[in-house]
């Protein structure tokens, strides 16, 4: 999936549930590589932290993943990769994420997902995949478009 895109292509997928949801996750999970960032972006609600945590459960690591939003960022070992986890919802200035060591984590060797990742586009790494989660159905609360852009 993932490691076949080249830099400026997209890929839509339609999700029609929570699992396809967890298979789409789960197959960037398994071609992802030290180094990659995941932009993660969509409405509240949209399936941002559902996709984080079953990317993490693909690397394997098997303790419960929450979204980091007051601490900002969550680490977790034990799975294939490092997995650095921001959510940057409550960033007010981009200041902020020189105080949490930002460059360390995205420069290091793990793979960071990054929710809301859109708040700090301006210091987002070149090399990186953007990922926009969206309603695609009124009619369904479980339907999500997802769109995959590689940088």
């Amino acid at each position: 999936m993932i490691g076949s895109m080249q830099p400026g292509e997209t890929w839509t997928f339609i999700s029609h549930g929570p699992a396809e949801t967890a298979q789409i996750a789960q197959a960037a999970a398994q071609q992802a590589q030290s180094g990659d960032v995941f932009c993660l972006d969509g409405d509240l609600g949209a399936g941002k932290t559902f996709f984080a945590q079953a990317f993490g459960a693909a690397l394997g690591i098997d303790e419960p993943i929450v979204s980091p939003t007051f601490t900002i960022v969550s680490e977790y070992d034990g799975g294939r990769l490092p997995m650095y986890h921001f959510d940057v919802y409550r960033i007010d200035e981009i200041e902020e994420m020189d105080e949490i060591g930002f460059d360390e984590y995205v420069y290091g060797t793990g793979v960071t997902l990054i929710e809301w990742a859109v708040r700090i586009e301006e210091i987002l790494p070149e090399h990186r995949f953007a990922i926009k989660i969206t309603r695609s159905n009124p009619q369904s609360d479980s339907e999500r478009r997802i769109e995959i852009c590689r940088f």
